[in-house]
């Protein structure tokens, strides 16, 4: 598990050089992901052959860097996340651990829930009507 909770997790597309380490993995994530890697967000970047894969994160003091290698298969990585280009793809929570767990993404259908879209102060007092 991850030892902080990141805002977002991006999954960035395409495979990544898994020698790269905190600075450069940085400097990806502000000039190929368009991000900043100092928000809170986690961003992860995977290998060639699928079978590694490191998640930068920032928490308040320094980054975390953490490195994952399968022994055996590979990470089923988001069919958004395969094409090439740069940018990055948010996954959910639950995407995130359907991943890790080794459970493909690839075709499967959220149902519509509840989302508040806007803030309501239920404070009365800071009311001025």
């Amino acid at each position: 598990m991850i030892p902080v909770s990141p805002r977002r997790i991006f999954l960035a597309r395409g495979p990544t050089d898994m020698r790269k380490q905190f600075d450069t993995l940085a400097s990806l994530v502000r000039s190929q992901l368009g991000e900043d890697p100092l928000s809170g967000d986690a961003f992860v970047f995977t290998g060639r052959r699928r079978n590694k894969l490191k998640v930068l994160l920032w928490d308040g003091a320094g980054f975390w860097l953490l490195a994952r290698r399968l022994e055996r298969g590979t990470f089923a990585i988001p069919s958004a996340a395969q094409a090439s280009g740069s940018g990055a793809v948010m996954v959910s929570d639950v995407e995130w651990r359907l991943l890790l767990s080794g459970i493909e993404i690839l075709n499967y259908r959220q149902r519509s829930r509840y989302r508040r879209t806007e803030h309501i102060d239920v404070n009365p007092a800071s009311n001025p009507c």
